[in-house]
Parts: structure tokens; C-alpha cells; sequence
């Protein structure tokens, strides 16, 4: 028996022009869901504000030159305020990108590198040739430290704890322990804390604290027991009452305690690096961890008593 032959299906003609229409969507529908989703503008938004802190950063020297001191060390303020503020929202909003990433870095060296230089070289140390070697050494400190930080950031063979501390003192927080000699000439009054000496040894100390290895807490690390919610509102009240009427009272104040709280960040850092069991514990845990710790280390008797077999009185 003879088979005869299939019938040819026939394709419908398509032009060359038609063929890449169809490759083109298609290979649109496939990388749809590698184009990230710009309803809302969610992109936009971090990267406006770190735009708005460069602006902010930049002003500050332009009002020094201006001699209007106040907005001088106002605007660098608010590009610290807006430089906190960009990466939450960042990340609150899922819209963490590599160019918003790179954006905020070179925005931190402008506004807490070049602007804080420049305006307290304005300020206090112009027409001092050693006031503007000054400046470029702080400028150049707070540089190097934003690259370590972005070379930290890629290490990802570090321990969890690790991102609950930064390396030496953070830009922002930098820059704002340089301006305090221009804080003290504006309440104070010019003295010796406006000498060339002075402000150049302060600035100094502080592109020391920047570049160095000191570990400073981070402000992630941080949770608001619900409990302590009305004596934080409190505190809010006053510091906004006193940054109404003595600003820069508020700023000694708020640099005091940020450089007190050095050395308990380097004592929690040391506790928990040489507990490997406590890297991946969250900080209000190991917080909690080493409090209960103290308290037995407390009810333990001395050596002396423990010779002894003396025991101390029950609190009642």
C-alpha cells in the first residue's frame, strides 16, 4: 500500500517588517518585570531630596561669603536632616538604586566635605593661608571616609552586628562637630575659641574622628520602647523650644552627648564581637542580654565573701 503524501500546511506570509514587530514584543512581555515600576514616581522622590541637600549643602557657602552666618550653618543643618531622611524613604518605598546610592554619596562629600570647609574658612579663618590648608585636609578626611564606607558596604562576608555600628563618626555628624567654633562665636562672641589655633586643632580632631576606627552607634540600631514614647515627645518639645530661642545652645548640646555616647558604642561593639553567639541577635535583644547579665553578675557573692560563706541580706 502506497502512502500518500501529507498536505502541506501553509504558513501565512510575513514581511521582514512584521517578523521584528513580533520579536520586539515579545521581547518586551519577557523583560516586563525587569523595568522598574515608575507610578508614583517612587524613583524620583529619594533622589529629590538628596538634589535638595546638595542645594541646601551649597548654599551654606554662598551665605557665609554673604556673611548671613545663621542660614550658613542652617542650610548645612537641613542637608544633615535631608540626608537622614532620603534613605528611609528609600527604602521604605523599595526605590533603592545603584545611581541613588552614588548620587547620596557624592552629595555627602559636597555638603559635609566641601561646604563645612568652606564656610568656616569664611568664617573664622579667611585670609589664613594655614586656615585654607585647614580646609582641604578636613575636605580631604571626610572624602576618604565616605569611600570606606562605600567599600564597607560591598563586604559582605561581615558579621550581621557589623551594620549596627558605623566606622569612625558619620559626614553628617562630622560636619556639624567642625561648625561648633562658628556656633561659640555666635553666642559667645569672638574669644579663644575663634583663634586660628582653636578652630584649626578642632577641625582637626574632627577629620581625625571621621577617618578614624572608632565605632559610633547607628541610629537603626535604635527601637522606642512604647513606654518611653511620652518622655521622647517631651524631649522633641524642648529641643524645639530651644531651637526656636537658643539655637546654638541646642547644637553644644546635641554635640555633648553625641560625643559622649562614643565610648558606650565602643564598649557594646566589644561585647559583642567576642560573642560570636550574639551576631545575629537583634540589638534591643542584646541590649536586654547584657542587662540581665550585669544583674547576676551583681547577686554573685564576692571572693572575700564567698571564703567566708558570708552571704548578703535579702532586700525586702
Amino acid at each position: 500500500m502506497i502512502d500518500s503524501p501529507r498536505p502541506r500546511v501553509r504558513t501565512p506570509y510575513r514581511s521582514p517588517r512584521e517578523s521584528r514587530r513580533r520579536r520586539l514584543r515579545a521581547s518586551v512581555s519577557e523583560n516586563r518585570s525587569r523595568v522598574p515600576d515608575l507610578g508614583g514616581g517612587r524613583l524620583l522622590l529619594p533622589s529629590a531630596i538628596t538634589v535638595l541637600a546638595i542645594c541646601a549643602g551649597l548654599s551654606a557657602a554662598k551665605f557665609a561669603l554673604d556673611e548671613r552666618i545663621d542660614l550658613a550653618v542652617g542650610m548645612i543643618a537641613a542637608a544633615a536632616l535631608l540626608d537622614g531622611v532620603d534613605g528611609r524613604i528609600a527604602r521604605l518605598l523599595g526605590a533603592t538604586t545603584r545611581i541613588g546610592a552614588e548620587l547620596d554619596s557624592l552629595a555627602d562629600a559636597i555638603n559635609f566635605g566641601v561646604a563645612p570647609a568652606l564656610t568656616i574658612y569664611l568664617v573664622l579663618l579667611r585670609g589664613e593661608d594655614s586656615g585654607w590648608v585647614l580646609a582641604l585636609i578636613y575636605t580631604c578626611a571626610i572624602v576618604l571616609r565616605l569611600a570606606r564606607f562605600n567599600t564597607l558596604l560591598d563586604d559582605t562576608s561581615a558579621p550581621k552586628f557589623t551594620k549596627d555600628f558605623f566606622v569612625g563618626v558619620p559626614a553628617p555628624a562630622a560636619a556639624l562637630i567642625a561648625l561648633l567654633p562658628i556656633a561659640a562665636e555666635q553666642q559667645f562672641g569672638y574669644g579663644w575659641w575663634t583663634s586660628a589655633a582653636a578652630v584649626g586643632s578642632w577641625m582637626m580632631l574632627t577629620a581625625a574622628l571621621a577617618v578614624s576606627r572608632i565605632p559610633t552607634a547607628s541610629l537603626k540600631s535604635f527601637a522606642i520602647p512604647p513606654r518611653a514614647l511620652v518622655g521622647l515627645l517631651i524631649l522633641v518639645a524642648v529641643g524645639a523650644a530651644l531651637l526656636v530661642t537658643f539655637p546654638y545652645i541646642l547644637m553644644f548640646v546635641a554635640i555633648l552627648g553625641y560625643l559622649l555616647h562614643i565610648p558606650f558604642a565602643w564598649r557594646s561593639r566589644r561585647w559583642v564581637e567576642k560573642r560570636p553567639e550574639e551576631w545575629d541577635t537583634p540589638p534591643r535583644e542584646r541590649r536586654l542580654e547584657r542587662r540581665a547579665r550585669r544583674q547576676v553578675s551583681r547577686t554573685r557573692p564576692r571572693k572575700s565573701e564567698a571564703r567566708l560563706g558570708l552571704r548578703r541580706p535579702e532586700r525586702r
